[in-house]
């Protein structure tokens, strides 16, 4: 049996071990917002205390988490150092958004149907801290590594930027990898992605009792005048392609709204949040100041109308590095060993944090357990859900991929 094979079979015989380590994690809720996630920070440390991994904790002091609009952020992170040579970042985000509705399991429950475990982020991305807790604990215990190091760097801000977890660990110096590895999907290996524009518009009006409405200036009718146009735009980036695999066009989405007191008062504000995609060709400044723009002019059609304008995220495209290739070809060999099919390299059409390290000059891909697709994960829907067959062969693609990267 050679050393691939001995790590599988080490992988093989521990995984009832690694899916009640993932269990564990979905029962701590971390529903961001609001963003309290310090208290699964805790209880991950604790779990990876009891596999003999002792974590580092890195809380972020309460301004900046609050300023980033989160309760609470503790980041985690795990050294394993083995001798002189490069450094291997595996990084997974602990924070989701809240449930929603519809679900028929328990979001967090961790239940096993089928073959396949129930959750709050089982898919996205707490599975990829058991994915990648358990490939280190079989490279050391079969491959016994001498040289190079691993981190396991488990953050919870994801869902908000990465601002107040990559980020604020690479400004500190507290992390300086040579290569990364972040949460993603089993079936390619990702090293391009969209960036993401969120802004929050106010429109402001005059508020009026429905009897006599002409006596106000009615917020809300103005805010569908500027939807109008935002949606009209949203129909002409249909037609700018991006020539990166697996990244169609830009797009944009409405995600939320709210404003008016009362069913018989003309409505004095509404506010709306706005989510941009930008492709990798795109500058985010110009895309910016277009929507801007748009929504401007727009406003200034409505009399006695004015609009706030605030940006609430802004997450750059990730650009792909020359330096990833070992990691590109580690994941494609070992991918086609263990899925039996090929491994694509692609971009995508999400946003990571992966981004945040390729602009530091760290090379990084993404590959991690999951589907071919999002829309199969359940991911931000209900009954997100994991394929247990995805997360032992993920978790020996990425053993194998480390013993190929620190021997």
């Amino acid at each position: 049996m050679n050393t691939y094979e001995q790590l599988d079979a080490w992988i093989d015989a521990h995984f009832d071990e690694q899916v009640r380590f993932l269990q564990e994690l979905i029962r701590v809720p971390t529903d961001t917002p609001p963003g309290n996630n310090a208290p699964h920070a805790e209880r991950t440390a604790e779990l990876l205390h009891g596999l003999g991994l002792d974590a580092e904790k890195h809380p972020v002091p309460a301004a900046a988490v609050h300023a980033a609009g989160l309760e609470s952020i503790t980041n985690l992170l795990v050294r394993r150092k083995y001798g002189p040579g490069k450094t291997v970042l595996l990084n997974a985000h602990g924070d989701v958004v809240p449930p929603g509705e519809g679900w028929t399991k328990d979001p967090y429950g961790g239940e096993i149907e089928d073959g396949k475990i129930y959750g709050r982020a089982s898919a996205v991305s707490k599975c990829d801290f058991s994915t990648y807790t358990f490939a280190v604990r079989a490279l050391e215990a079969v491959a016994q590594p001498k040289a190079g190091s691993v981190e396991l760097l488990f953050t919870y801000d994801e869902e908000f930027g990465g601002e107040v977890g990559p980020a604020w660990l690479l400004a500190h110096q507290i992390i300086k990898p040579d290569l990364m590895i972040a949460a993603g999907f089993s079936y390619q290996v990702i090293t391009a992605h969209n960036g993401c524009l969120q802004m929050e518009v106010t429109v402001h009006g005059q508020m009026a009792h429905a009897a006599i409405p002409e006596s106000g200036v009615d917020a809300l009718q103005a805010a569908v005048h500027i939807l109008n146009a935002l949606y009209a735009q949203n129909t002409l980036y249909k037609q700018v392609r991006s020539t990166v695999e697996g990244i169609t066009h830009p797009y944009l989405n409405v995600g939320m709204i709210e404003g008016g007191t009362n069913t018989n008062v003309i409505p004095g504000r509404v506010t709306f949040k706005l989510d941009r995609r930008m492709i990798p060709e795109e500058n985010p400044a110009q895309v910016e100041a277009t929507l801007r723009q748009i929504i401007n002019d727009a406003a200034a059609q409505k009399p006695g109308v004015t609009v706030d304008i605030k940006r609430i995220l802004l997450a750059n495209a990730m650009q792909p590095l020359p330096g990833n290739k070992p990691l590109v070809d580690a994941i494609q060999k070992h991918g086609l060993a263990m899925f039996g099919e090929e491994i694509p390299a692609l971009g995508t059409p999400l946003y990571t944090d992966v981004r945040l390290f390729c602009e530091a000059g760290i090379p990084g891909v993404i590959y991690g357990a999951g589907p071919r697709t999002v829309l199969e994960s359940h991911a931000k829907r209900a009954d997100e859900r994991l394929d247990l067959e995805d997360l032992r062969r993920a978790t020996k693609v990425i053993a194998r991929t480390l013993k190929d990267l620190l021997t």
